[in-house]
């Protein structure tokens, strides 16, 4: 006779620690969203701040977010998160949250790159402003990916 049981729920997968995170996916895009988040404020940095506002909200957020992501990256590293399903909404949260303000900041950015145009220097500086919008939304995406990923994961 057949057992009339409850169906088995289906379980989540285990969060990752030590090297396991740079090969599960959402975990994965963390060091790349360190990376393009550094590359974005160093050449912000190199370049003559021609709109502090706009610029300076550019430096806040990816400071900021690199900071906050490297020790996001740390503690899943070190197994922090004890497996606790807190940490995907956590980390879900995080990240869209980053991804909503990295987009303003890579528009502001891209704004201050069309300004930097015409000017002394304008070559330099536009190239370094150009580099800085392209990183700007590839970490954008980047925080998009992560967040979707971890959300439908």
């Amino acid at each position: 006779m057949a057992s009339a049981g409850i169906p088995a729920a289906p379980t989540q997968p285990a969060l990752p620690s030590g090297p396991a995170v740079f090969k599960t996916i959402p975990y994965a895009f963390i060091l790349p969203e360190i990376l393009c988040g550094t590359w974005v404020w160093i050449l912000v940095a190199a370049t003559s701040v021609s709109l502090p506002l706009l610029q300076g909200w550019v430096m806040y957020v990816s400071l900021s977010s690199c900071l906050i992501s490297l020790l996001l990256l740390i503690s899943y590293i070190f197994g922090f998160h004890k497996n606790s399903e807190n940490w995907k909404v956590l980390d879900s949260l995080y990240h869209g949250a980053t991804a909503i303000l990295y987009l303003s900041a890579a528009v502001l950015q891209a704004n201050a790159t069309i300004t930097s145009e015409s000017g002394p220097n304008s070559p330099l500086y536009y190239q370094l402003n150009s580099a800085a919008s392209f990183f700007a939304f590839i970490t954008t995406f980047l925080y998009v990916l992560h967040a979707f990923s971890i959300y439908y994961q």
